[in-house]
């Protein structure tokens, strides 16, 4: 086994500031596509009210497929964090060579679908024809910018599962500029281009996405990563890698694309309530993600340390890591919450948005700061199980929880018509049901001799 010298920094050290060091860029990198969804949907609420409700729709359709390529890359970042926690560089670029393969195989198979069942499954859903034809011209657009984000997400799970999380960042400013610029130019049709609408906001999503990923692999190779990990060395099939790969991050891609589908269902299900109920709607989500930016950093993070600190055969200082975490995410989660719930109108006043739309989303604001907080500790928690190597456990987990999210939905939103403020309680259901299972078996310990 080759090994390279104790100071290539690719075994994490437990402190506060190792986590900060890691978790901060994550945090940026994060920041950015949930800053592309709030400047599409800020250049669309002033564009008009039907762009900025049917955005809800198909962004949490995208949201699926970008889901399963965030399991992927959750999958492969645990394996990738082994090798490094047991300094085994050699086989980090062995990794990463074989999930581009299964990332182009998923993306291409999203295309497809997006272009022959969404349609027909939208047509169920959505009741208004000029919305339906807009949410499906507007998917079979953004689908095509798949291939890229999978790619993209690949060199978070690289980048993050060897202690070099602060190269996200160029990438990540390079796409938000893209985004905003082309958001500018083809939403209102500025600059001599076409005035596209709500098309322009797929257009410029793919763009940035591109943009991204090319400056962030430019770094990768200037900073001589590529070659310290053997990225490439040999590009070609390798069934063995593949298959850990595959069945490491199988689970997990199947567990964030149902939870976002559920996700979707919810929406479907508030059409119904109307064009205000689906806006308010898709400003919560922008919402929610913003605020769960430090949150899901911090779960990136556990999920990274947990299997590094494990590979260094520290199974004991698993317990104290959860711990930093938790007290980490939950402070900054509690700041969040207590900031949206003081200045509500001015958030909306951002998305030109005033009246009847004020008045039902400030309930939901109410509802939705407390779905934050407790979202704070079920992340770190499930993320410690996935950084354990038990995946499936995780899915089981998740499938645990979207069961009776969806039952609830069903019967609050559609069974007895009540309002989206109840609707969104879900999000407390949800985190509940995630934190009990992986709380418990984290306490269980039967995590600790588990090899990947």
């Amino acid at each position: 086994m080759s090994t390279l010298s104790t100071n290539t920094g690719l075994q994490v050290e437990l402190s506060t500031r190792q986590i900060v060091k890691i978790a901060a860029p994550i945090s940026f990198a994060i920041l950015i596509p949930q800053l592309n969804f709030v400047t599409n949907n800020i250049f669309l609420g002033h564009f008009n009210d039907q762009a900025l409700a049917v955005a809800g729709i198909t962004g949490v359709y995208y949201l699926i497929f970008s889901a399963i390529g965030y399991g992927l890359n959750n999958g492969l970042q645990a394996l990738i964090a082994r090798r490094a926690g047991e300094n085994r560089p050699e086989e980090i670029g062995k990794l990463f060579t074989q999930s581009i393969f299964i990332g182009a195989v998923i993306s291409v198979l999203g295309i497809v679908i997006t272009w022959t069942i969404t349609p027909r499954l939208f047509g169920y859903f959505i009741t208004d024809p000029n919305r339906l034809q807009q949410a499906i011209a507007f998917s079979k657009i953004r689908i095509w910018g798949l291939p890229f984000l999978y790619i993209y997400q690949m060199r978070n799970a690289l980048l993050v599962g060897t202690n070099q999380s602060k190269y996200l960042v160029a990438g990540a400013v390079a796409e938000a500029a893209t985004n905003i610029l082309f958001d500018y130019l083809l939403i209102f049709g500025h600059g001599g281009l076409p005035q596209m609408g709500l098309n322009g906001a797929a257009v410029s999503s793919i763009i940035a996405e591109i943009t991204g990923l090319l400056v962030v692999y430019l770094v990768i190779w200037k900073k001589g990563i590529s070659k310290q990990l053997h990225l490439f060395k040999n590009f070609r099939w390798d069934g063995y890698n593949a298959r850990l790969i595959f069945s490491m991050s199988a689970p997990l891609i199947f567990q964030h694309g149902i939870s976002i589908l559920s996700w979707e269902y919810f929406f479907l299900l508030i059409d119904s309530h109307g064009e205000i109920a689906l806006a308010v709607s898709n400003t919560m989500r922008n919402m929610l993600g913003l605020s769960g930016i430090v949150t899901w950093a911090f779960g990136s993070t556990t999920n990274a340390m947990v299997s590094n600190i494990i590979g260094q055969g520290k199974q004991e200082m698993v317990w104290v890591l959860i711990r930093k975490m938790i007290r980490l995410s939950f402070s900054c989660a509690l700041v969040m919450a207590l900031l949206i719930n003081l200045f509500p109108q001015w958030l909306f006043s951002i998305y030109g948005q005033s009246g009847e739309f004020v008045a039902e989303a400030v309930p939901v604001v109410r509802v939705l700061s407390a779905a934050i907080v407790m979202m704070s500790i079920s992340v770190v928690f499930l993320n410690s199980v996935t950084g354990s190597g038990n995946s499936r456990v995780s899915l089981m987990i998740e499938i645990f929880a979207i069961g009776f999210y969806c039952l609830y939905i069903y019967l609050v939103l559609d069974k007895f018509f009540l309002s989206i403020t109840y609707g969104w309680m879900s999000e407390w259901l949800y985190w509940v049901c995630l934190f009990i299972p992986s709380f418990l078996y984290i306490r269980s310990g039967k995590w600790k001799n588990k090899i990947i």
